[in-house]
C-alpha cells in the first residue's frame, strides 16, 4: 500500500511541461483558419446595404404600430371587462 502511494505522489509531482506552447500554436492556427475563411466572405455592395437596412427599418416600424394597436385593443378590451363586471 505504500508502494501505491509513493507511485501516486511521484506522479503529481513531476514537473508539467508548459502548455503556453500548446496555446500558441491552436492560437496560430485559429489565426490562419480564421483569416482564410474572412478572404473567403463575398461582402455585400453599400447599396445594397443601404436598401437592407432601409427593408429592416421599415419592418421593425410596421411590428412596433401593430403591436401598440394590439396594446392598445386589449387594454381597452380588458378595461371594458373590468369596468362590467365591476357593476
Amino acid at each position: 500500500m505504500a508502494d501505491k502511494e509513493k507511485k501516486v505522489a511521484e506522479v503529481e509531482s513531476k514537473p508539467k511541461k508548459p502548455a503556453k506552447e500548446k496555446k500558441k500554436g491552436k492560437l496560430k492556427e485559429a489565426w490562419r483558419g480564421f483569416r482564410s475563411e474572412v478572404k473567403k466572405v463575398v461582402w455585400p455592395s453599400w447599396k445594397q446595404v443601404l436598401k437592407n437596412t432601409g427593408i429592416v427599418l421599415v419592418v421593425m416600424f410596421l411590428c412596433a404600430v401593430m403591436i401598440a394597436a394590439l396594446d392598445y385593443a386589449f387594454g381597452t378590451g380588458i378595461a371594458s371587462l373590468t369596468t362590467l363586471f365591476k357593476k
